[in-house]
């Protein structure tokens, strides 16, 4: 049966990609969701955008959070329809509606009425959630696709920018209009979800990128290849002190090859130079398929 699945997946790639990116929106939708009912709306957090917005008319009038998000995006998913790529678009409307639905209909109870502990814990939990959903090619927020053509008709504002500028508003509204406290909580679960959705979209992975520069490039070639069974590219160089071309070796390891990689160095060369940098994400022959 693994075989057939497998195979079916090879045969239609594309099927493939469609399938995996709404698995990962509707995994995201839930995570990112079950943020609100579990840590922010208990405890009035407001995360910025729209459903910050919607959290703050909670606390005021009661309002359901998912269904006033969802009212007020897709009016701005209609402003924004003709800019964007159909595709985009599409996946953004299923993620917003599941997602603004999951948030008045799961049935969690609160798990803390400590607000730093909901701060921290639901922006880790909605961080991931949005990273899944943008790793599937879409976004739950209107707002985003707003920033876009502010953008594309204003180039000196980014979309980053208006972005922040959204959050700041929604963030100083309710300071205003909920407390001083629970806003100074909101931003700092808007930077704690913002690093945990680029950790997710980028990647989680141990990987390391090793630049080496040595005289025994060849020797540390094929040892590289032939012992550690991984590839090396050769990148010509040139010394900017001294002026002289050389090779710059470039090869990706695991966190745990690191040292096989050190010894080889020290047997072959104890004067060569090597800068190790953390590979979020690897793709290809060896590591992860483009479908991870």
């Amino acid at each position: 049966m693994l075989r057939t699945l497998r195979t079916a997946m090879q045969d239609h790639p594309a099927a493939t990609e469609r399938t995996l990116s709404y698995l990962q929106i509707l995994l995201g939708s839930f995570l990112g969701a079950a943020a609100y009912p579990l840590f922010l709306t208990p405890n009035s957090i407001a995360p910025g955008g729209l459903t910050g917005v919607a959290t703050i008319l909670n606390h005021l009038f009661r309002w359901p959070v998912g269904t006033v998000s969802l009212l007020m995006n897709v009016p701005l998913f209609i402003i924004g329809y003709r800019a964007m790529g159909h595709v985009f678009v599409f996946r953004s409307l299923v993620a917003t509606f599941v997602f603004s639905l999951l948030i008045d209909v799961l049935p969690f109870s609160p798990m803390t009425q400590d607000p730093l502990l909901a701060t921290l814990y639901g922006g880790v939990l909605l961080g991931a959630g949005l990273g899944l959903i943008m790793r599937g090619g879409a976004t739950t927020g209107g707002t985003d696709m707003v920033a876009r053509m502010v953008h594309r008709r204003l180039s000196f504002i980014s979309t980053g920018s208006f972005l922040f500028a959204i959050d700041f508003l929604v963030v100083a509204a309710a300071g205003v209009l909920i407390g001083t406290s629970e806003a100074l909580y909101a931003l700092i679960n808007i930077f704690l979800a913002a690093k945990v959705m680029d950790a997710v979209i980028i990647g989680f992975s141990g990987n390391k990128a090793c630049y080496i520069i040595s005289d025994k490039w060849e020797r540390i070639t094929e040892r590289i290849i032939h012992e550690m069974d991984r590839g090396v590219t050769q990148l010509v160089s040139r010394g900017g002190y001294t002026g002289t071309e050389r090779l710059t070796l470039l090869c990706v390891i695991s966190r745990s090859e690191i040292m096989a990689l050190k010894r080889i160095l020290s047997e072959e060369d104890e004067k060569a130079f090597i800068i190790i940098v953390d590979a979020h994400e690897t793709i290809g022959d060896g590591f992860a398929g483009f479908s991870a």
